[in-house]
């Protein structure tokens, strides 16, 4: 056995390898939300709402009732009271009481706005309202008739701090359900509880906490998501699950303006340069370096059309020879040139 008196004080202690909990935490602790559309809606039977493709994430929670989810590329999955889903880049579905009835777009049904991008939705939820507001009373305790109570639901819309096209949300599913996740994670109807007192109490700020409080139920249904599909191996949930494809991720999502190479993204997953191309390339469906450079475009994307860097600016940021090098590559990745954004990006409104 060997001793380890021999230590100095000053000397590091070896690297602990990071467990797949970790690298969930590391990437989970990268996404953040800037907006929240946040709704209660109380639907009775029978019911069908069309929610159509956004470029913001939206989230739902089914808090009472029984509700059925479809999206383009899938059948009616059935949603019990506490399930949870999460579509990350706002794909086109519906949400009805039973598969196969006739949706109406969430925009033509009646809602009542208590805040800012805060909405009572449904006839219900708005006649409820209006009669709190005629009785100058503060929210009463749901009433409903014995024979039949509401779906309830809760619908959030939000962008994440990532382009819908980022490679990291590319790599997650349209739809990421948590089955029960009310009850496998006791927070969250805490969270709930939190969000209805803000809706109903109409404070200064409620938007901004609404906001906050949604990034963390957005993080608990992707985690109670990824530990409810341990079987699936493939995309975004095997890169988590792999501690040595996970923690490349995080490092080339924690550091995008870095000049990764082959060789040092190998050296983190401590394996050849081979074993590991090959690896990443299986788990992930492209290659170590076509995914960073995915990665660094995006974030000059972010760059030049949310802070109005300029180009020449964030090709030396990311390491580039020449500005000219940098747009060709620029253009080849998001589908356009970096001037192009930055000047509609300056035009835009507000």
């Amino acid at each position: 056995m060997l001793d380890d008196s021999s230590r100095t004080p000053t000397e590091p202690l070896p690297p602990t390898p990071l467990k797949p909990a970790d690298l969930l935490t590391q990437i989970l602790l990268g996404l953040r939300l800037e907006g929240v559309e946040y709704g209660r809606c109380l639907m009775r039977a029978p019911w069908a709402i069309a929610f159509p493709a956004r470029r913001e994430a939206r989230f739902h929670f089914l808090a009472r009732g029984t509700a059925w989810l479809k999206t383009p590329g899938s059948d009616w999955v059935r949603l019990d009271a506490g399930d949870a889903v999460l579509l990350p880049r706002g794909s086109a579905h519906v949400l009805a009481s039973a598969p196969d009835l006739p949706a109406v777009e969430i925009d033509a049904i009646a809602r009542r706005a208590v805040a800012e991008d805060i909405y009572l939705v449904g006839a219900e939820a708005v006649a409820m309202a209006a009669a709190m507001t005629a009785a100058g009373a503060d929210a009463p305790a749901e009433t409903a008739p014995a024979e039949e109570a509401p779906d309830v639901m809760f619908c959030g819309a939000m962008r994440f701090n990532l382009d819908p096209l980022h490679p990291l949300l590319a790599m997650m599913p349209d739809a990421m359900r948590a089955n029960d996740l009310a009850r496998r994670d006791p927070t969250v109807p805490t969270l709930l509880e939190a969000m209805e007192r803000e809706v109903a109490l109409d404070r200064i700020g409620a938007c901004g906490i609404l906001a906050r409080l949604a990034d963390v139920l957005a993080a608990s249904i992707i985690r109670g998501w990824v530990e409810c599909a341990c079987n699936d191996a493939s995309g975004w949930i095997a890169a988590v699950q792999c501690p040595g494809i996970g923690k490349v991720i995080a490092a080339i999502h924690n550091e995008p303006e870095r000049d990764w190479s082959v060789p040092e993204l190998a050296g983190l997953m401590g394996a050849s340069r081979s074993r590991f191309a090959e690896a990443f390339t299986k788990t992930v469906g492209e290659s170590p370096a076509k995914y960073v450079a995915k990665v660094k475009m995006f974030q000059a994307r972010r760059w030049i059309a949310h802070e109005g860097m300029r180009v020449a600016v964030a090709a030396d940021r990311l390491g580039y020879d020449s500005e000219a090098s940098f747009s060709r590559a620029f253009k080849r990745i998001v589908g356009q040139p970096p001037g192009a954004l930055r000047r509609s990006a300056a035009r835009a409104p507000g």
